[in-house]
This record gives structure tokens, C-alpha cells and sequence, in this order.
């Protein structure tokens, strides 16, 4: 376990190639920090500062994020299996590829994020709140989205098997045609090819 960091400015550090397993990390500042390839595992975040930081081949796997804030900040490519957030900010956050599979987002506030292309297997997004987000070309297969607010948001291309559109709020949602079929399809409806 390496030794906890506390209270310390890390302001536009570079921590690429960094390894930490068990860090806990209180009130740390990483705000516009980047990182390439670093490695953090089962850490602890806690009021810690992530705005404006940029994360690539980022690997944060098991971790858990209490009561950090993530304005304006970029993970590309990076790998959150199974990490926690517990009352967390997210406004402008963006998010390209990577591996966030059994996720917690539970009830988290979601409105203004971009995620795309992210793997979501199995994650916990029930009550998100995700009003007018972007969650185009995501795998949500398996993903928990029981009250999810998904009003207006931008769900093209991702894999919806696992929503039902009974329980989560989809007023204005933008969809495809296959995922209109799926959706359809969970209702319990029969979908028939149109006559041409």
C-alpha cells in the first residue's frame, strides 16, 4: 500500500506512468494534471479536484471517488472496472472509449457529460440523472437504468438491451431505428419489417 496524499497540489502535473495501489488521496488539487498510462489501484479519492485534467491509457480499477469534482475533465481510452463514485460533479465531462464495465454511478448527476464509445457492461446508472447527455455508442448491455433520467439525451448507437423503457424516463430521447426495434421489442411488442 503506498502512503496516503494529503491536502497536496498537484496542479498540471504530469503523472504518466505513475503506479499507486491503496493511495488514499484526500483534497489533493489534479486539476489540469495529465497522464498517460498510469496505474491506480483500489485508491481512494476523496475531495479531490480532477477540472480540467486530461487521462489517457489511464488505468483506475477499483477504485472509489467520493465527493470529487470533474469539470471539464477528458478520460480517452482509459479503464475504470469497477470503480465507485459517491456524490461526485461531472459538468462537461467528456469520456472517449475505454473500459467502465460494473461502474457505480448510482443517482449521479450526468446532465452535461459526453460519453462515447464507452464499455458500461453491467454498470450501476439507476437514477442517474442524465437529462440531455451524450451516450452515443455505448455498451450498456447488462447496465442497471431502474429511474434513470434519460429526457432528451443522445442514446444513438448504444446497446439498450438491458433498458426498460417502463422504467426510466425517456421523453425526447434520440435513438435509432435498431434501437427502436429493441426497445419495442422489450415492451413486448412484435416488430414487423414495413411494406415497401
Amino acid at each position: 500500500m503506498d502512503d496516503d496524499v494529503n491536502g497536496e497540489d498537484w496542479y498540471a502535473q504530469d503523472l504518466s506512468g505513475a503506479e499507486h495501489t491503496g493511495t488514499r488521496f484526500v483534497d489533493v488539487d489534479l486539476t489540469e494534471a495529465t497522464a498517460t498510462g498510469a496505474t491506480f489501484t483500489e485508491c481512494t479519492f476523496r475531495g479531490v479536484r480532477f477540472n480540467a485534467s486530461h487521462w489517457t491509457d489511464t488505468a483506475f480499477t477499483g477504485c472509489t471517488f467520493h465527493r470529487c469534482t470533474f469539470f471539464d475533465a477528458r478520460f480517452d481510452r482509459a479503464k475504470l472496472l469497477g470503480s465507485r463514485f459517491d456524490d461526485c460533479t461531472f459538468d462537461l465531462l467528456r469520456v472517449d472509449g475505454g473500459n467502465w464495465s460494473f461502474v457505480s454511478l448510482r443517482r449521479a448527476p450526468l446532465q452535461r457529460v459526453e460519453l462515447v464509445g464507452v464499455r458500461l457492461r453491467e454498470a450501476d446508472l439507476a437514477g442517474v440523472k442524465a437529462a440531455g447527455a451524450v451516450l452515443r455508442g455505448c455498451d450498456l448491455s447488462g447496465a442497471d437504468l431502474t429511474d434513470a433520467d434519460l429526457t432528451s439525451a443522445d442514446l444513438t448507437g448504444s446497446d439498450l438491451s438491458a433498458l426498460d423503457p417502463r422504467l426510466a424516463r425517456l421523453d425526447g430521447a434520440v435513438i435509432d431505428a435498431d434501437q427502436a426495434v429493441v426497445l419495442a421489442e422489450s415492451l413486448g411488442l412484435v416488430v414487423r419489417p414495413g411494406r415497401r
